[in-house]
């Protein structure tokens, strides 16, 4: 009687764990299953034909009474994060640097390297092949976080 209780309460767990853990990945329900199902055949065989039909009451009703439980809304909020995300990435460097801005390579552009402009650093993409370490540059455009420069000649 012991071991089909909890084969019962083992299907019940995987049946849970499946529903508010691991959706999608069967692996908790195939558990539940087993469990569910080596329950009811003990139930039959140790209990006979009264004790195999309560055993499979108790698991549909346990079943249908973990799962309403498991997909309540409540359930799911006490599960989720509450945090706020309040930071942020870098601003983009078109809100501190306007086009027509001058700055020196920091690294050579060869298309992408690093710019100082008003003595901050950014990442910068040459519109030419290559600029060289040191090499005087104009802003021309942006593209995402990357300045878009040429080298004033």
């Amino acid at each position: 009687m012991g071991l089909i209780a909890f084969l019962v309460l083992l299907g019940a767990f995987f049946l849970v764990a499946e529903l508010v853990f691991l959706p999608g990945l069967t692996f908790g329900l195939v558990l539940s299953l087993l469990g569910y199902g080596a329950a009811i055949y003990l139930g039959f065989a140790r209990l006979g034909f009264v004790g195999g039909v309560v055993t499979i009451v108790v698991v549909v009703a346990l079943s249908l009474l973990v799962t309403v439980i498991s997909l309540r809304a409540k359930t799911w909020q006490r599960l989720a994060l509450k945090d706020k995300v309040t930071g942020q990435s870098m601003a983009t460097p078109s809100v501190d640097v306007n086009i027509g801005a001058r700055g020196r390579c920091v690294s050579r552009l060869s298309p992408m390297g690093k710019v100082n402009i008003d003595g901050k650093v950014y990442e910068a993409k040459s519109v030419d092949a290559y600029i060289d370490q040191r090499s005087e540059v104009e802003v021309v455009g942006f593209e995402n976080f990357t300045v878009i420069v040429k080298k004033i000649d």
